[in-house]
């Protein structure tokens, strides 16, 4: 044999040498799982592979899990971010239009208010102006033709 392939079954023997002396190898192998994967290599091998196997498509599902449920988290605060700004824009438009409502009340109010104290104003004015003249003794005389359309109505009734 070359001097190369002695070389390496040397490593290779104190690799396997480092492995058997190794506590937690020494107790499995000492159970009853590791003694019939002792005695059944073949089964001992097909579980080897299926482990070595399987690693690569259980790191992409988990890669795929961590990946989901970042991608869920960034969701939700995007999605919390929109119904915030929804809300918010309701709000405004809610607000707008009770603005505009306050308004309009707030006009129709200052409108009666003049009217009507500028009827209250005209109706105190005149019953002072008749009280002034009853006063005085010169009330106002009634047309005649209001006393004849007066007299016409009660001889209709």
């Amino acid at each position: 044999m070359s001097k190369e392939m002695q070389e390496l079954q040397k490593q290779w023997h104190s690799v396997v040498q480092a492995m058997h002396s190794n506590s937690n190898v020494v107790a499995f192998m000492n159970s009853r799982v590791g003694q019939y994967l002792d005695d059944h290599p073949f089964i001992a091998l097909s579980l080897l592979m299926f482990i070595a196997m399987s690693a690569i498509p259980v790191a992409f599902f988990l890669i795929f899990i961590v990946i989901t449920a970042i991608m869920a988290c960034i969701g939700v605060i995007v999605m919390e971010g929109v119904v915030i700004a929804i809300g918010g824009i309701s709000l405004l438009c809610v607000l707008c239009g009770l603005g505009a409502l306050s308004l309009g009340v707030s006009g129709v109010l200052s409108i009666s208010y003049v009217v009507l104290s500028t009827l209250v104003n005209y109706w105190h004015a005149s019953r002072d102006q008749i009280r002034k003249q009853e006063v005085n003794g010169s009330l106002p005389q009634k047309s005649s033709s209001v006393l004849d359309l007066s007299a016409n109505n009660g001889k209709n009734e």
